[in-house]
Order: C-alpha cells, then sequence, then structure tokens
C-alpha cells in the first residue's frame, strides 16, 4: 500500500464521475421513451394489446436482470472499460433497432419486444459501475459515492420524460430520410438522442475513465482489473471471508425495497381513476406531477443522508427508511365510511345490470343515486363494479394518498442508497462485480414482481389487502434488518483492520 498521490486521486475522481455519467444515462435510456411506448407500438402494430405492453416494459428489467451478473463477472477478471463499452455499445445499438421497428411488414411489435430487452441488457452495466465506484472509494468517501450514484440516476428517471416531452413537438409524422428508411418523428427521435448520448459515453470512458483502486482507509492500491497485471496484485487486506449471511440479508432487503416501490409507482394510476373519478388523462396527468415531486424529493434526500450518514450511521438510516416507507403504506389503508364512487358503465336506461342484485347495492345507495350515476355519458369514471370490492371497501382519501406519496418518497431513496453502501463495505476489498450484478438483478426481479402483485391482489381484494400485504412484508424485513443488524459492518471492521 502506498499513500495516493494527488494525480492518482484526481484522475480517480475524473472516472468516478464518468461512472456517474453512465449510470444516468442507464436511466435515461428506460425513462425517455416510457410515456410514448403504447401510442408507438398502436401506431406500428395494430395486433397489439395491453397485455403485450406489460411485456415491453418488463422487457427491459428482464434484459437488465439477466445482464447485471454476466458483466459483474466479466468485470471482475478484465479491465472494466471492457464490459462498460461493450454495454453502452448494445443500448445503442438497441435504441437504433427501436427506431426501426416500423420498417418490417409484420412482427413489429416482437422487434419492439427485442429492442427495449436489449437496452435493459445494456443497462446491466450498472453493476460493474457500482463495483467500481466500491472499489475507488474509502469507507469514509464511499456513503456519499453511492447518493450521487443514486442521485444520478434518479436525475436521469425525472428528466427522460421532459426529453420525451420536448421531442413531441416533431409531431407524429416528423421528416423522414428515404436514403436509409429512417423517420424522425416524436417516437424515434428520443432513441436516436439515447444513442447519441450513449456513443458520447463510450468516447468518454476511452478517453478519461482509468481503472484505481482504494483500500477503507483511502491508501492507494494496485487493481486486479488493470491491464497486464495478475491476480496476485491484492494485497493482504483481502484476506478473510465475506459474512455471506449479511450479503444473503441484504440482497432480501433490497428486493423488498424495489418492490414496494414498484407497487407504489403502478398502483398510483389505477388507484387514483379508482378512488377520484379521475379519467385517464387526468389520472396521467396528475401522477406525473406527483411522482415528477418525488422524484426532486429523492434527490434532495440523497443529498442530505451524506451528511446525516456520518453522524448516525447507515444501519440506523436504512431502518428509519424502512420505518417511514411502513408508515407510508399503512396510511393508504381505507379507515374512512365514504365508498368510492362506481361506475356504472353497465347500466342502461337506468336498469340495473342483472349480475348486480339491486339488494346488495341498497345498503349503500338509493335507486335515485344509482339513476342519477347512470346518465353519465363521457368517459366512465369511478370504481368499476367488477372489482366486486368497490361495493364494500371505503375509499382512500386524496389527503391520506398525498401523505403517503410523501413518505414514501422520503423513505424510499433512504433504503436505496443505505442498501448499496452497506453491501459494497460488507464486501470489502474483494472484487464485487458478480455481487453488485446480483443485487442488481435481485432490483429487478422486483420491478417485474411488483406490477404482477398489484394486477392480481389489487384488482381481485382491492387496497386494503393490497396495502395490509405490503405492510407485512415491510414487517417482515424489519425483522430481518433487526436479527443481522450486527453483521451489517465494513469488511475492515469485521476484521479488526479499522475501528468503527
Amino acid at each position: 500500500d502506498v499513500v495516493e498521490t494527488q494525480e492518482h486521486y484526481k484522475s480517480r475522481w475524473r472516472s468516478i464521475w464518468i461512472m456517474y455519467l453512465t449510470m444516468f444515462l442507464s436511466s435515461v435510456g428506460f425513462s425517455i421513451v416510457i410515456m410514448s411506448v403504447w401510442p408507438y407500438l398502436q401506431k406500428i402494430d395494430p395486433t397489439a394489446d395491453a397485455s403485450f405492453l406489460g411485456w415491453i416494459i418488463a422487457s427491459y428489467s428482464i434484459g437488465q436482470m439477466v445482464a447485471s451478473p454476466l458483466f459483474g463477472l466479466w468485470s471482475n477478471y478484465r479491465p472494466r472499460r471492457e464490459p462498460l463499452v461493450v454495454s453502452t455499445a448494445i443500448s445503442v445499438a438497441a435504441n437504433c433497432l427501436y427506431a426501426y421497428v416500423h420498417v418490417p411488414h409484420s412482427h413489429n411489435k416482437y422487434y419492439m419486444l427485442t429492442a427495449r430487452a436489449l437496452v435493459g441488457f445494456g443497462a446491466g452495466n450498472v453493476a460493474v459501475v457500482r463495483s467500481y465506484i466500491a472499489g475507488a472509494t474509502s469507507l469514509t468517501e464511499r456513503t456519499s459515492a453511492m447518493a450521487n450514484t443514486s442521485a444520478c440516476q434518479a436525475v436521469g428517471f425525472i428528466l427522460g420524460p421532459v426529453f420525451q416531452t420536448c421531442f413531441t413537438l416533431i409531431g407524429e409524422e416528423g421528416v423522414t430520410w428515404k436514403l436509409i428508411h429512417l423517420k424522425l418523428n416524436m417516437y424515434t427521435a428520443p432513441v436516436l438522442f439515447g444513442a447519441l448520448l450513449g456513443v458520447i459515453n463510450i468516447t468518454l470512458i476511452f478517453a478519461i475513465f482509468r481503472e484505481h483502486r482504494v483500500d477503507d482507509m483511502g491508501r492507494q492500491c494496485k487493481s486486479i482489473n488493470s491491464e497486464g497485471e495478475e491476480n496476485d496484485a491484492w494485497d493482504q487486506d483481502t484476506e478473510g471471508n465475506i459474512d455471506h449471511v449479511a450479503v444473503v440479508a441484504l440482497n432480501v432487503l433490497f428486493f423488498v425495497i424495489l418492490f414496494v416501490f414498484a407497487v407504489f409507482e403502478t398502483i398510483a394510476t389505477p388507484l387514483t381513476m379508482d378512488m377520484y373519478s379521475w379519467t385517464r388523462k387526468e389520472a396521467v396527468f396528475y401522477n406525473g406531477i406527483i411522482l415528477s415531486v418525488i422524484g426532486i424529493e429523492s434527490v434532495i434526500v440523497f443529498m442530505v443522508v451524506k451528511t446525516l450518514s456520518k453522524k448516525t450511521g447507515e444501519r440506523a438510516i436504512l431502518h428509519g427508511g424502512l420505518l417511514i416507507v411502513l408508515v407510508g403504506f399503512f396510511i393508504l389503508l381505507p379507515w374512512g365510511k365514504k365508498l368510492p364512487n362506481i361506475q356504472w358503465q353497465e347500466i342502461k336506461n337506468n336498469s340495473i345490470p342483472r349480475r348486480v342484485p339491486t339488494e346488495m347495492l341498497m345498503p349503500f345507495w338509493s335507486l335515485e343515486e344509482v339513476q342519477l350515476q347512470s346518465n353519465h355519458t363521457g368517459e366512465p369514471v369511478g370504481c368499476p363494479i367488477t372489482q366486486s370490492w368497490c361495493l364494500n371497501t371505503p375509499m382512500v382519501y386524496l389527503a391520506q394518498y398525498l401523505s403517503s406519496d410523501v413518505l414514501i418518497g422520503l423513505g424510499y431513496p433512504v433504503c436505496n442508497v443505505m442498501s448499496y453502501t452497506l453491501y459494497s463495505k460488507i464486501l470489502g476489498p474483494k472484487p464485487q462485480g458478480v455481487y453488485m450484478g446480483w443485487l442488481t438483478a435481485s432490483g429487478s426481479g422486483a420491478r417485474i414482481l411488483g406490477p404482477v402483485f398489484v394486477s392480481q391482489i389489487y384488482t381481485h381484494l382491492g387496497p386494503r389487502w393490497a396495502f395490509s400485504l405490503i405492510c407485512g412484508v415491510v414487517v417482515v424485513s424489519l425483522l430481518l434488518l433487526e436479527i443481522v443488524y450486527k453483521r451489517l459492518i465494513a469488511f475492515s471492521i469485521r476484521y479488526g483492520r479499522i475501528q468503527e
């Protein structure tokens, strides 16, 4: 080990900033088309239905889940520049494919599915990014660097839809370049912009990124990933075994954290349409504003948590974050007596549909109220009668929903950063690529299962069951955290090399 030179310090942080940019571009690649996927899919392939849209949205997370451990393993044994460049090049190619999915005469929806899966596969490089940052920072720098990484990811998710909105000015027809069969319109311009950002990213990786490693105390070390160096470049501080109980526990906790947030994101639109009789347009518009505010709140939290963790430690903050998330979902439980408005879309000529007996309705509404609502001639709004729980489950008041938004927007980013930080510290000086790959994969799996959970439990059993189960899952995760609390310590502290 040698004391770090000033030149090494500057080069190390330049490389870390390139990793921040890579993380930002990875999240932009997901969110820049998310609002336009459905209308573009309908335009290029009329045979596609809403269930296929679900597969296209999920394909990104599936691709990332598959790729993360693979790129992580690659980064353990080879210079990280290789998986970073290859993964970014895959994303660039996938974005170009997305811009051309209108060209084939059939099966266009499958080309779009492939393009989004490949974009997700390229986004598997976040495991490489996290593992590099973990190895290139000391213990005192780690929390701040991980918070910055998550902040860049959050900003990417926020700005992606903003870029998309700007490109809508081009219009649906746009400009056609016949020589290369390229249509530049509001659907293809965002992905081509994403491809351009990817090319810039690759250029910067070649020009600025360098392999660096420091130990937990910040001393300059040789890196196993540097070209021309062998595996024996690792110093004696790597001796000792990783606490795999702590590793598995944090993977489970991270899965829960991403799962409950995926549920929250997915349930926002159907819940508000059912409870507040919002139209589709109103639900998308209002929830878009709410999610944007939550994104800004998250970035602020990422910045604050860096300072707070120095005073209280990461474990206590993770515990507090989970408690805040628990309170956020507990608030969403229906408590009042007022029932949501019912969507009487099947009522014709003021008559009750046969499959809904009149005696079921009378305890809650008078016949006059039923007839008054049935005269609605616009888009059906309210809680659909096909969801039987609408007839007996109290509504979630708007104040409940907004309070929950604020709390979950506070608790989620805290849990996200602390999970990554504790995970990287537990792994210590060991190669972290594969481990970070599994952590990323568990998060991707959670983002796939979250929407499935919502579609089944919420639709069939209602918000009381859905949010009660979520609260139960968070309580179990808090118990797990209590059990492994003393094991969630840095590798160097575990082996007595530095004091906590």
